[in-house]
């Protein structure tokens, strides 16, 4: 058996242990230098098992998120997994950061992945070529304030309170 391959997408400085780092650029642990969202990417279709991507997306641009997605697509194998760490939308980290494009990336967006939701919700979408799974899974990381609250205080100031979410985690499974 083959080992698999998995992919730390932005890695940055700190790439996870057992992964191939991803980065536009070659710092230190960087095993690939390519631009994720702009240039083709250097794997085969269906060769990828997993891939990592932690606060990256949110420096891309509207259309470079698109191609990003495609081509997370096209290189996952069937039931490999995409997981992308991202600053939540309600939360002064999208903001904070000026290298971040506008919109920040919220939940929504997960939907956006999925060919049958596309054609039913938002048929303009046609940039796409992505068809994961639906639905989205995601959770969250609270702010340390309200860890240890019950989960109906919980819920509520997640849907209402800025600052109550810090990150956003979601994963998408290619079929």
């Amino acid at each position: 058996m083959s080992e698999k391959i998995k992919l730390d997408l932005g890695c940055g400085t700190k790439k996870k242990e057992g992964y191939v780092g991803v980065d536009v650029r070659a710092f230190d642990g960087v095993d690939v230098v390519c631009n994720l969202g702009s240039e083709p990417w250097p794997w085969a279709d269906g060769t990828i098992d997993e891939m990592h991507c932690s606060h990256m997306v949110e420096h891309l641009k509207p259309f470079e998120r698109v191609h990003f997605v495609n081509e997370a697509f096209r290189c996952l194998k069937s039931g490999g997994k995409l997981t992308i760490a991202t600053p939540h939308w309600s939360s002064s980290r999208a903001y904070g950061d000026l290298s971040h494009e506008w919109p920040p990336v919220a939940e929504a967006w997960f939907f956006h992945l999925n060919a049958a939701w596309r054609k039913e919700s938002a048929p303009h979408n046609d940039a796409y070529t992505c068809d994961f799974a639906q639905p989205p899974t995601w959770g969250y990381s609270t702010n340390p304030g309200i860890i240890g609250r019950n989960g109906e205080w919980w819920q509520f100031a997640t849907t209402h309170y800025k600052e109550a979410i810090a990150d956003m985690i979601a994963t998408v499974t290619k079929p």
